[in-house]
């Protein structure tokens, strides 16, 4: 029943005083597959473009610097949401069970969103609660 699958992507920072959100994509995804995998590139895409390496050719010399140990490796919880098979088994199985899921992961500035859903689900207009799955 759950064919097509509606994926976003939003960074939130604070601006003004302000919780504000930037749009970083979205796909309507044809199959569960590709819905998956838009989201696990999505995640690698925030991780390259926060952490690139430093041998780059597009990566300026002396350009990036290491951040405090206090601070969230988001890169890394992203990279490793990406790689767990596990995960991604109950991201599949909420997602064909016609539920929303949110993966979130935060900086000391910007909190990273992805959120997926079934077209079907959203046509039923349910009220079922969404699953938030932790990638830490």
């Amino acid at each position: 029943m759950h064919d097509e699958f509606l994926c976003h992507v939003t960074a939130y920072g604070v601006c003004g005083g302000r919780r504000i959100g930037v749009p970083l994509g979205t796909y309507r995804a044809p199959t569960l597959a590709l819905a998956l995998w838009w989201l696990r590139d999505r995640a690698t895409w925030i991780a390259e473009r926060l952490d690139p390496s430093p041998e780059a050719p597009h990566v300026p010399s002396r350009a990036l610097v290491p951040v405090a140990d206090t601070v969230p490796d988001v890169p890394a919880l992203l990279r490793t949401w990406c790689a767990d098979v596990g995960r991604q088994q109950l991201v599949a199985d909420e997602l064909a069970g016609g539920r929303l899921i949110r993966i979130a992961v935060s900086d000391d500035t910007t909190e990273y969103e992805l959120l997926a859903e079934s077209v079907d689900a959203l046509r039923m207009q349910r009220t079922l609660p969404a699953l938030v799955v932790p990638v830490g």
